[in-house]
């Protein structure tokens, strides 16, 4: 056991001083002497590790020792933190993960993984570029080895979202995927390829987040996953609508409407289909004849939602309906609409969506300049209102304005 622990603490000390190395390649004399060192790069002998280290490993019980002494130095820095004194909570957390690195590149990357989301919480940006820094060492030398190690992978790969560094995150994470396809783990790989999807999220990456949920819906079609499937359709959606790719988004969630109808599940179509709406209206601001695709989709979400009494939706419809309606000033088209919305609304006892419909009449007659229709408007309007206890002062003054205009 001892030996097999000497064993490893010499890779320890190969990885320490490596590291070192690491960081002065590639500097000037003058420059290293212009820039001193930052606190993980310092070398200055430490009292908790005796000097002839380099020329004999630690042993099994210095080892040890050296770790319940590192635990104390990360609750005094943790006690400083909490008094207020960041920069000698700091200091001592510089000195816990300069040591830590005797104990392994995994100890020394959980310790660095954990003192930098307090680094980042604290906004202590320079802290965190230290220990960015001295990941992406770590990182260097485990491609250089060519580690197979996936703890510690996972580890630099948690590490770096600690920090906020999706992207390096992504490339930690892509190390571990290759070695899961290596094994043929196809479980692991999958729960990977998720999370590098969403790193890609995270950090506004599109492009990439599509390439990869694109990537695992065909798996799961190909193994008759539907639940996966809908669930990678769904975010494809998503990118798609943030990415403003409204003909990407309205094919995918056609897709869907297909999937869902072939299933028998029909009470997800309606909200589809507004979806879909909703899309067509972002193309049409570039290609207005795409125009008419929206009010067919409303028209039908509508239609499908009544049939299944699906009243909510149904007047969400009508709603974003009238509204296009207004926004290409067809006036009559919106009022016919608003009938059919007091209707929807009465349906679904949604006395609040009554009120509003009411209120929406009025306007558009007043646009009409029918200012009679638009005051009896107002005046059911504020039935509800008062039955509600909500907006009466608004329709009171609707009312009052108009009876003033003695139309």
């Amino acid at each position: 056991m001892l030996r097999h622990f000497n064993v490893i603490v010499t890779t320890f000390i190969f990885w320490h001083l490596c590291s070192f190395v690491t960081l002065a390649e590639g500097k000037k004399p003058e420059q290293m002497d212009k820039f001193p060192p930052g606190p993980l790069e310092m070398t200055t002998p430490d009292p908790l590790v005796r000097g002839s280290v380099e020329k004999q490993p630690l042993t099994l019980e210095e080892l040890q020792k050296l770790e319940t002494a590192l635990d104390e130095l990360n609750q005094e820095a943790t006690t400083a933190l909490q008094i207020g004194d960041k920069l000698t909570a700091f200091d001592i957390w510089n000195r816990e993960l300069r040591l830590r690195r005797f104990l392994g590149p995994l100890a020394e990357v959980q310790a660095l993984s954990g003192v930098g989301a307090i680094a980042w919480n604290e906004n202590e940006r320079q802290q965190v570029k230290y220990i960015t820094e001295r990941l992406q060492v770590i990182e260097k030398q485990m491609l250089k080895q060519k580690s197979t190690d996936l703890e510690l992978w996972r580890a630099l790969g948690e590490a770096y979202q600690n920090i906020h560094v999706p992207k390096l995150a992504v490339l930690a994470y892509q190390q571990i995927l290759i070695l899961f396809r290596q094994q043929n783990n196809t479980t692991s790989e999958l729960g990977t390829l998720n999370k590098i999807a969403e790193l890609h999220l995270s950090c506004f990456d599109y492009s990439q987040a599509a390439t990869i949920y694109q990537e695992l819906l065909n798996f799961a079609i190909s193994q008759g996953d539907r639940p996966n499937e809908l669930g990678y359709l769904q975010q494809l959606v998503y990118i798609f609508e943030k990415a403003k790719q409204h003909q990407q988004a309205i094919n995918v969630l056609s897709t869907l409407a297909g999937i869902y109808t072939s299933d028998g599940n029909l009470t997800q179509i309606p909200a589809l289909k507004i979806a879909i709406a909703q899309n067509y209206q972002s193309l049409a601001r570039e290609n207005p004849n795409l125009l008419q695709e929206a009010f067919n989709k409303y028209q039908e979400a509508y239609v499908t939602a009544w049939q299944s009494q699906q009243y909510v939706t149904a007047s969400e419809a009508l709603q974003k309906l009238i509204k296009l309606y207004r926004s290409q000033n067809q006036i009559d088209e919106a009022l016919q609409t608003t009938e059919i919305l007091l209707e929807t609304e009465t349906l679904a006892t949604n006395f609040y969506g009554l009120m509003q419909a009411y209120d929406q009449i009025g306007q558009l007659y007043l646009e009409k300049k029918e200012d009679g229709k638009a005051l009896t408007a107002f005046q059911k309007g504020l039935e509800i209102a008062q039955q509600l206890k909500y907006e009466e002062t608004y329709f009171s003054q609707r009312i009052e304005t108009l009876s003033k205009g003695n139309f």
